[in-house]
């Protein structure tokens, strides 16, 4: 952990020019990584949209699109302008968020408790309106006033139309935009506009293609039942991504309320009724009664079912790797029936490692490696045993961090490097356990006081490493423990990719 003092020494040029060609080199992973994290999101947003389609609140409005178009004149050219209309305005309010918010909020609202706890309560309120308890509108007097605007016809008529659209669907909507925002919160500051865009999109098209082609209104599916259906399924989802807020919180501030048995024991019943439901076996307010399962719904049953069958071994231990970054870490699981086959059960570790590392009554490392938490007391250690140091960057509510540590730290090759050929040392940048007053200090990069764990390894990364990524990695010389052996490595879940960087770093190490 960095200190007051701290200091980097002047480099020679040559070292100066190696530091220059490794920071160019790593900033191009970086934005590799950037730009593929970029276009996954935004076909995942892209996709949430086509689903919010089918929402009781959004379906309906097809008709009254159609309805609208066929009185106007101006046709194909009008269409066009309502659906650039629907995205500009889901893209202006995902701007919105960007520019008032900046990425120091985003941090904020992804790791503090205030935020988590309150989309906690939200995604739980809205889950239980999906269900039918009760309906969530908005007041009737502003949705009546853009309706009015939108009757005045020509251009202005249009914006309205596509902004009382938006405001009409809100209460299906809202839920599902204001994931996307969410999800947005643990990126870069671009991410809400790329998200509000692959939204939007989903809008846009049927809309725009049904104000131009009102004839395909005649081919559509009726409403009806089938319609409450998918709104019950998205409420029960909506009550599973409530756990995913409360769960953050719970691993920042080590509360241990969620632990990772609970969260799966909670997403299995969740999800068990999700199956029971559209097999008709269990009916709410405002269902039509299921006489028959059609096929569709068994198909999506069996699916679901399959989901609950692939988490049951979870309770007992099991690593399921597919859910990496979902669920609670390993390590917050009481009772774990088998530790791992034999090639992890051997691991014996170095007898004079230390028994309490700091902080490890905090964080806790899995059976496989031997972890330090702090990096002062990694680097003296290494120097001790002459070993490099692996620096992981990592967060409590970083999915790809664990996502890195259940699919490619496990891999044997890479296992066995990180056991015999590092010092491996995970600094948390999320963390909010303050420390004592005398280990406060002033950054130099951003003049804030750095008082928690988070808040100083955060610093650290940034001010030593040129990064603000998680997961971020560093090999390090523990002699001169602000030289890296290679650029720093991101997100990457080719193991190949990872074998290569750790023996690149060990044979830099040992000067081969």
């Amino acid at each position: 952990m960095p200190s007051k003092d701290s200091s980097v020494e002047a480099a020679s040029p040559a070292v100066a020019s190696s530091a220059a060609v490794a920071t160019v080199t790593a900033s191009t992973e970086k934005e590799e990584v950037k730009n593929e994290s970029l276009w996954t999101f935004f076909w995942i947003a892209l996709a949430s949209g086509f689903v919010a389609l089918l929402t009781p609140c959004v379906y309906p409005l097809i008709p009254m699109t159609v309805s609208f178009f066929t009185k106007q004149k101006g046709g194909k050219k009008l269409a066009f302008l309502y659906g650039f209309s629907i995205i500009g305005i889901y893209v202006l309010f995902g701007t919105l968020i960007a520019s008032l918010a900046g990425a120091s909020f985003a941090n904020f609202l992804s790791t503090h408790w205030i935020p988590n706890l309150l989309f906690f309560v939200i995604f739980i309120i809205f889950g239980i309106s999906f269900l039918g308890w009760f309906e969530i509108v908005l007041p009737s007097s502003l949705v009546n006033k853009m309706d009015a605007q939108s009757d005045r016809g020509g251009l202005i008529g249009i914006f309205f139309m596509a902004f009382t659209l938006v405001l009409v669907s809100f209460s299906c909507t809202g839920p599902v935009a204001g994931s996307i925002l969410i999800a947005s919160a643990q990126g870069e500051v671009i991410k809400p506009v790329i998200g509000m865009l692959g939204f939007s999109l989903a809008f846009a098209i049927p809309f725009t293609l049904f104000a131009i082609f009102p004839q395909w209104l005649q081919n559509l599916p009726k409403s009806g039942g089938w319609m409450n259906t998918v709104k019950v399924v998205l409420g029960f989802l909506e009550l599973a991504l409530a756990l995913k807020f409360l769960s953050t919180a719970d691993q920042v501030y080590h509360w241990h309320i969620l632990d990772r048995e609970i969260y799966l024991a909670l997403w299995i019943v969740i999800f068990s009724l999700i199956g029971f439901y559209l097999l008709g076996k269990i009916q709410l307010p405002h269902d039509s009664k299921v006489e028959k399962v059609n096929v569709p719904r068994m198909l999506l049953s069996i699916l679901v079912f399959a989901f609950v069958v692939y988490m049951i071994p979870g309770m007992f231990g099991a690593p399921l790797k597919g859910l990496s970054g979902w669920l609670p870490p390993l390590t917050s699981q009481d009772f774990i029936a088998n530790s791992g086959g034999s090639e992890k059960s051997d691991f014996a570790g170095d007898a004079d490692f230390p028994k309490n590392p700091k902080y490890s009554n905090l964080f806790k490392a899995s059976k496989e490696i031997q972890k330090f938490f702090d990096y002062k007391e990694a680097v003296e250690y290494a120097k001790k045993v002459n070993k490099p140091v692996f620096i992981n960057f990592t967060g409590h509510g970083c999915v790809n961090c664990r996502k890195m540590e259940e699919n490619v730290w496990t891999d044997p090759e890479v296992l066995k490097r990180l056991r015999k050929d590092y010092i491996v040392v995970d600094l948390y940048v999320d963390d909010k356990t303050e420390l004592p007053k005398n280990e406060w200090y002033v950054s130099k990069d951003d003049g804030q006081e750095k008082t928690s764990i988070g808040d100083q390894n955060l610093d650290f990364e940034i001010t030593k490493f040129n990064g603000n990524a998680q997961p971020y990695y560093c090999l390090i010389d523990p002699k001169n423990d602000h030289k890296t052996l290679l650029p720093p490595k991101a997100f990457d879940l080719n193991v190949a990719n990872f074998v290569k960087f750790l023996e690149d770093g060990k044979t830099k190490f040992e000067g081969k």
